[in-house]
């Protein structure tokens, strides 16, 4: 499909109504899709067949000294994802350190459960703990004649 002979024309004539903020067929957005939108003509066809209007529209925009909304909402959207960056690259570092410290308390539980897997000699009924054999001596032994 070829583009409308009076396409060019129309696309001036809508950005000089959105940089005079006189915008009647958009909502006066600094962008392109309110200038295709005002002009009246599909979006691609700055994007792709009028470059160089698409060029000069943002050219002036800046030689106002005014940003695009499009660029205005991905600077936000930079810093809004650079702060959780930053607190993603925090909370990684504490995970980190939380992840040591349960390895070494995982290492040392393991080591008390290996010392008391030896079994004990007589379980007692009201006790769970292993007891250490102890070597009977004469006292305990005339403890339990008595």
């Amino acid at each position: 499909m070829s583009p409308a002979p009076d396409e060019r024309d129309r696309i001036r004539a809508a950005m000089d109504r959105i940089l005079q903020g006189t915008a009647q067929h958009s909502n006066g957005a600094l962008t392109i899709v309110a200038l295709a939108q005002e002009a009246g003509v599909p979006r691609n066809a700055l994007t792709q067949r009028h470059l160089d209007l698409k060029n000069d529209f943002y050219a002036q925009v800046r030689a106002r000294g005014q940003t695009p909304h499009s660029e205005i909402r991905l600077s936000q959207q930079i810093v809004k994802l650079k702060e959780l960056r930053a607190k993603d690259a925090t909370e990684l570092t504490q995970l980190r350190t939380d992840v040591e410290h349960l390895v070494r308390a995982v290492n040392q539980l393991t080591a008390h459960n290996d010392s008391c897997s030896t079994p004990c000699p007589s379980p007692a009924p009201r006790s769970r703990r292993c007891r250490p054999n102890r070597t009977r001596t004469r006292a305990t032994e005339s403890l339990r004649e008595r």
